[in-house]
Parts: C-alpha cells; sequence; structure tokens
C-alpha cells in the first residue's frame, strides 16, 4: 500500500478514556431489502454462458447485498454485513474478491460470491473513507480516498498493514470524494473539495499533474481503459473532458442544472452517462456534444452502473431503478429525437433550462425496480423509556418496544405530533439509551454506567412468575435477551463454569472469581438469572443486529443469531459480559426520592415528622396506599408512607378502639365508606384495623396524585425529575 496524499493529523489532544458502547440495530421485516439510500452499485458478469449475472449495493444502513439478475427480477442472494456505518464505495477486485469503504474509516474485503462473510478489514484512514476504485486487469490493486485527504494504493492480498509511502505536502489538503484508475493500474487520478484534478502513478505514491478547471468540489471520475482521457462531475453542474497527455481540458459539457454525482462510460469511451443533484439522468456523446434526457428521477442520483444496454441507477432513496441505456449503440437513443447541444458554460445550461422549451425524458418507467423498505426520518422516545415513536420517508407512524426489537403497532399516514401527544404519560423514568435513525433503522445505543438507571417493578412489566415487588434493571434484561442465543452457543461449547474441585459455580461466586473489579457490583437478586422474560424476548425472525467492539480489532457488526459463541472480551465490552455472565452491574446511583410529610392546609393534625422520608423513585403512590393496610409502621427508609401517617392521625389511640366490623370507634375520624387504593380482598387473621379499606389521596403541589404515578413522578411534578429533595408531598385523609 503506498500513501499518495494526506492532510495528517494535527491535532494530539488526549481525549478521556471512555467505556465501550453496545449498540444494536433492529431490522426490517423483510430483511432481503435495503432501508436507506444506496451509495455504491457494482454488476459482476458470468464467467460461465449459463452463470448468472450479480448486482452488488452498498447502502446506507451499513450492509452490502448481492443480487441474482435475470431479465425481469433481481432476487437478494446474501447480505454482507460487517460495517459499523454508511457503505460509501465498493469495487471488484477479480472475480470472487469484493472490496468496500464505509465512513466507519474501514475498507473490508469479501468473498463475492460468499455467504457474506467478510475476510479481512482494513484500517490506515483517519477519517470517513469515501471512494475507491480498481484495475481492472490487475485484480489485486485497489485505491481509496476519504474525508482525511489521504489517499491510499492497497494490495488486497498482502498484509493488513503494509508499508506507506507519504507524497506529504504535495498531496490532498482536504477531503477526497472521487478516484478513478486504468485498466492496468498505472494511473489514478482523484478529486475533491480543492476543486483539482490530481494525477498519481500508484505504482510509486508520486503524483503526475494537476488540473484546475472546475469551480467547486470534484465528485465523480472517469479514466478510460488506457488512462489517456479523463471525465470530471463537479458541483458546479459542469462535466469535463481532460486529456492527460495534453494536461488540459478539450471539452466543458453544461448538461446538468445542479451537482453532477455520478458518471459512467460507454464501453468505447464515446458517450457519457451522467446523473446528480437535478434528479436527471443524461446521455452526451463526447464528440459532437449532443445530449438527451433520458429519464427524471424522484430523488438525486448518486452513482450509475452499465449492465449490457441497460443501466443501473442509485439514489439517496432505498430502491434501485434499471433503465434502458442502448449502450452498445447510443446513437438509437438520438434517433429518438429530443436531444440538445451541451454548452460550454455552466450558465448557458440554466438559461437554455429556463427560456427553452421543457426536455422530455426518453423513458417514463423503468424496466426493472429493485424495490426498498422506507428509512426511517423522525423518531420521538416516549416517557416510559420502552417505546419509541417513528417516522418513515412514506409518512407511515409505527410505535417500537425498545426491549424486544418489533413494532408493536402500526398506525398508518397520520400526524406524529398529534399521536405522540396521545401517548404520553406522565412518568419519570431515567434516560437508560439514547436512539438516532443514521442508517435508517432505529440503532439503541447503551453506555454503561447510564444505561443501568432504569428499574421497573416486575407487576408493572406483566412477568409471570416473579415476584411483583422484584425490581428488574431494564438494560440488564435487555442485554440478556440480546445475547440469549450467544449464551446458548457458548454453554454449548464451554458448558457452565466450574472450580476445581469440578463444582458448578453460582453467579456470585463467578462474579468475585472471574472480574474483581471495584467498580462493579454483584446483582444479588438475580444469581445468575438466565432466564428471559417475555418484555425481552427479541425476534429470531427479524433479529437486530449487534454493534460494538471489545479490547482488539476495532468496531464490528453482526446480527444476534449469527453470533456463534466464541466472542469473549475481544469482542465485547468488559461491562457487557460482566452483566449477562456475572449479574454484575455498576453502582448504583441514588435511587431513591426524598420528601417531607405534611399535613393538608386547613388540617388540624400537626407535622407528621420533622425530618425527610425516603422511598424508591418507581415506588408507585398506589403501592404507598398499599401499605397501608399490609404493613404496620414506617421503616427505617421511609417506605410505608401512608401506614406511617395512618397511625399518626387515626390510631393514635389504642387500637382496641376499633370496631369489630372493622370500623373506627367515634373520635378516630368515623367509618371509612370509601375505597381508592387497595386490592378489594381481606386477608383472614390481620387484626381490625388491618382490615380497614380506607379512601387516601396524596397531593403534590395542591395537586392529587394518580394511583399509577410514581414517585420520582411525583416529586418532580413533570417527566424529568428535578427539585426532589425539597418538593413536599402533602397526605390527608378523606373521613367520608
Amino acid at each position: 500500500m503506498h500513501r499518495v496524499g494526506s492532510a495528517g493529523n494535527t491535532n494530539n489532544s488526549v481525549r478521556p478514556r471512555k467505556e465501550k458502547r453496545l449498540t444494536y440495530v433492529f431490522s426490517d421485516a423483510d430483511d432481503a431489502k435495503h432501508c436507506a439510500g444506496i451509495n455504491c452499485l457494482k454488476v459482476l458478469k458470468a464467467t460461465v454462458s449459463d452463470g448468472c449475472d450479480y448486482l452488488f449495493t452498498g447502502s446506507r444502513d451499513g450492509t452490502l447485498k448481492r443480487w441474482a439478475l435475470s431479465e425481469d427480477s433481481a432476487t437478494c442472494s446474501a447480505t454482507f454485513e460487517s460495517h459499523v456505518d454508511w457503505v460509501n464505495d465498493a469495487v471488484l477486485a477479480g472475480d470472487r474478491t469484493l472490496v468496500s469503504c464505509s465512513s466507519d474509516t474501514t475498507l473490508k474485503t469479501w468473498n463475492c460470491l460468499s455467504d457474506g462473510t467478510c475476510t479481512k478489514t482494513l484500517r490506515q484512514h483517519s477519517d470517513y473513507v469515501i471512494c475507491l476504485a480498481a484495475a481492472e486487469k490487475n485484480s489485486n490493486v485497489v485505491a481509496s480516498g476519504g474525508l482525511g485527504g489521504e489517499v491510499f494504493i492497497w494490495d488486497v492480498e498482502a498484509a493488513l498493514t503494509p508499508v506507506s509511502k507519504s507524497v506529504g505536502a504535495k498531496g490532498h489538503k482536504e477531503s477526497v470524494y472521487a478516484l478513478a484508475m486504468n485498466d492496468s493500474g498505472t494511473r489514478l487520478v482523484s478529486g475533491g473539495t480543492e476543486k483539482v484534478v490530481r494525477v498519481w502513478d500508484p505504482r510509486t505514491g508520486s503524483k503526475a499533474m494537476k488540473l484546475r478547471g472546475h469551480t467547486d468540489n470534484i465528485r465523480a471520475l472517469l479514466l478510460d481503459s488506457t488512462g489517456r482521457y479523463c471525465l470530471s462531475g463537479s458541483s458546479d453542474s459542469m462535466i469535463r473532458l481532460w486529456d492527460l497527455g495534453m494536461q488540459r481540458c478539450v471539452h466543458s459539457y453544461a448538461v446538468h442544472t445542479d451537482s453532477v454525482w455520478a458518471l459512467a462510460s460507454t464501453p468505447t469511451f464515446s458517450h457519457v452517462y451522467s446523473g446528480g443533484r437535478d434528479l436527471s439522468l443524461y446521455l452526451t456523446d463526447l464528440a459532437t456534444r449532443e445530449s438527451i434526457l433520458l429519464c427524471t428521477k424522484e430523488h438525486p442520483i448518486l452513482q450509475l452502473a452499465l449492465h449490457d444496454d441497460s443501466i443501473w441507477a442509485a439514489t439517496t432513496d432505498s430502491s434501485v431503478h434499471r433503465w434502458p441505456a442502448e449502450a452498445h449503440n447510443p446513437q438509437k437513443v438520438f434517433q429518438r429525437g429530443g436531444s440538445f447541444l451541451a454548452g460550454n458554460l455552466s450558465f448557458s445550461r440554466a438559461r437554455v433550462s429556463l427560456e427553452g422549451p421543457t426536455l422530455v425524458p426518453v423513458y417514463k418507467e423503468p424496466t426493472l425496480i429493485i424495490p426498498g423498505t422506507p428509512a426511517i426520518v423522525q423518531h420521538e422516545i416516549l416517557n416510559n423509556r420502552r417505546h419509541v415513536l417513528t417516522k418513515d420517508t412514506a409518512g407511515s407512524v409505527k410505535l417500537w418496544e425498545i426491549t424486544r426489537g418489533i413494532v408493536i403497532e402500526d398506525y398508518g399516514k397520520v400526524s406524529f405530533e398529534e399521536k405522540k401527544e396521545q401517548l404520553f404519560e406522565m412518568v419519570s423514568i431515567p434516560a437508560w439509551f439514547t436512539v438516532d435513525t443514521r442508517l435508517g433503522n432505529l440503532s439503541v445505543h447503551l453506555d454503561t454506567p447510564q444505561c443501568f438507571s432504569a428499574e421497573m417493578y416486575s407487576a408493572d412489566l406483566n412477568i409471570v412468575g416473579k415476584p411483583e415487588d422484584d425490581k428488574v434493571n431494564l438494560a440488564r434484561e435487555t442485554l440478556k435477551g440480546l445475547l440469549a442465543h450467544w449464551l446458548a452457543k457458548r454453554r454449548q461449547k464451554h458448558g457452565p463454569p466450574t472450580s476445581a474441585n469440578g463444582d458448578v459455580l453460582s453467579g456470585k461466586d463467578i462474579a468475585h472469581r472471574n472480574l474483581g473489579h471495584s467498580r462493579v457490583e454483584v446483582d444479588g437478586g438475580a444469581e445468575n438469572d438466565s432466564k428471559v422474560y417475555p418484555p425481552f424476548e427479541f425476534s429470531t425472525v427479524s433479529p437486530p443486529s449487534v454493534v460494538t467492539e471489545g479490547s482488539q480489532g476495532g468496531p464490528w457488526r453482526k446480527k444476534i443469531t449469527d453470533l456463534d459463541g466464541s466472542e469473549d472480551e475481544k469482542d465485547f465490552p468488559w461491562w457487557c459480559l460482566d452483566c449477562v455472565l456475572n449479574n454484575r452491574l455498576p453502582p448504583k446511583e441514588n435511587t431513591k426520592c426524598s420528601f417531607y410529610l405534611l399535613p393538608c392546609e386547613g388540617s388540624p393534625f400537626q407535622i407528621l415528622t420533622q425530618g425527610k422520608l425516603s422511598a424508591p423513585r418507581i415506588l408507585r403512590i398506589h403501592k404507598t396506599a398499599l401499605y397501608l393496610v399490609d404493613v404496620k409502621g414506617l421503616t427505617a427508609h421511609g417506605f410505608w408512607v401512608v401506614n406511617y401517617v395512618v397511625e399518626k392521625l387515626v390510631l393514635d389511640k389504642p387500637l382496641d378502639n376499633a370496631n369489630a366490623d372493622g370500623t373506627l370507634a367515634p373520635g378516630i375520624g368515623g367509618p371509612l365508606q370509601h375505597s381508592v387504593v387497595g386490592d378489594g380482598s381481606f386477608r383472614s387473621g390481620l387484626k381490625p384495623w388491618q382490615k380497614l379499606k380506607p379512601s387516601i389521596e396524596i397531593l403534590c403541589n395542591n395537586k392529587v396524585l394518580s394511583p399509577e404515578m410514581s414517585l420520582a413522578t411525583s416529586s418532580s411534578g413533570k417527566v424529568t425529575p428535578c427539585n426532589l429533595w425539597v418538593q413536599a408531598i402533602i397526605i390527608y385523609w378523606i373521613t367520608g
């Protein structure tokens, strides 16, 4: 590999260490389709007469797909999944090697006829890798360029980090957007934000020349097979033809009205197909300057690929269209009429489009469409911190359950804002995850220790067979669900952990023995419980993908059902394994609310307590009231608030003042006739006063609190908890 141009990284700042993140990306119900824009296309022709042609597509959803082509259909035969960000370009090196580049700063090689296994990851770029170029007759040579200003020449069969040669200040100082190489691999051209075309000898990394003429970023480049002629497309809307032997521009073509992003030439380099931001696909005769509008699309064109007498067009949409092209006899297209003469100045094309007749495209409909699924473009995390509302490019609004990775409600084309208001809940749960839709689907990010801050009672999650008062850590259970397949495979390979004498170790034993970190604590309530509860079961039909990294190798991405159990701390973050294998969680932040008990205004009762009380943030108001009849006395932590109030306000007199029928004697507040809390059942063996079913209202800021509200929500008065230490909870007794 030669380094032929670099801006360099002069920032030597040291950032504080941050724990590795674990992300999981939801899959669409139809995983055979892309769910974001298509950045690149590559056609592989069959090597035998009865073989199948293939089309490779690389998408902003982070995956590549292989499509088996026939005359009237395209079938997805493999998905290549390993990149963790947009796939920006792809080239074929020989007959079996596919090379891709990504915004994750890597290049990856694949056996293009395999089931989608990545064979090599090349890490040398300092920023997004945007473009690739390959030598058709020298199958090992591939060039890569990106936003870091670097251009590298790779021998894809060599080691992962071959020696690089830098040309220093003579190379690119800014981002590289486009590359092209001749068939023999003896000439390379590059372009980017510097607005010049640079010509290199890829064998030595030396610069041959620099060509000026464009007035904006260069976005597309083509070289003819000999390396003599070069075509460039730019954001200045111009296409230029360069004679590299003469080192000058020999023709300019004002065809487009906006940025030119894609170029493809006929085999003889006599005509060029071009597309870009103006949504239009043109065919231009390079000799006569005659140009014709082939078709118009609904989205900007990002890349083009010729296939026999057709041309594939990739756009910012998730679908790919095939159009007629007549690449072997392009004059047949011009015989249809409707062509125009391309000017040599950009304003001339703009004037023609305004003053001249409206151009009519030659083709109205594509001959074949490979459909994609609409990308998610808007999302909102709901207050319950388990559901996310989304809207896609088709306008469909859906409700997703984060802990299962599925759509639980498809509302169709409705108002996103109105649906968000309808689903609003007054509930306060810590923000334990973040979400983005950069890949066209929901990506859920878990960062330690924040992700372990949210808990719910098992009863609120409707978990059958688990005590209703058990607290469930949402991140821990989600991780168990995500890695259930991996854990099963791991146990098949290794079996349960054992001690030196052959005894199977418990969860606590494993935790103390394996990872003695002071930064984690054992979740003693779980005892290495590996059972996945229904609210955390992920689909195996459309499984999500895990994106993460461990101590070695860098970030990776894989379907949870493709994990084989061999992954370990080199692949996963240590905290993730510690949680799933050992039940160890980071030290928890304060999970309790503090509050004061005061009598309602106008009440004859005195202040109930001189100090603050505390209770779990997730404790429901109705739970507080239930303790009135189930528990006697106030615990050290102030959990049983209402019971304390009852004893203070109502039961100051001896308990035998209660009548045998379960009502209070006169002078203690009168009979309690209305019940708004409790389960409605009386249990045998209780004292008479414990059978009372009082009506209790708990107020905060003069507002009656809902029985289903948590203490955290009531203390804050809004979704985000605040002022927990100064808000007062006011309780009064309704005497009926």
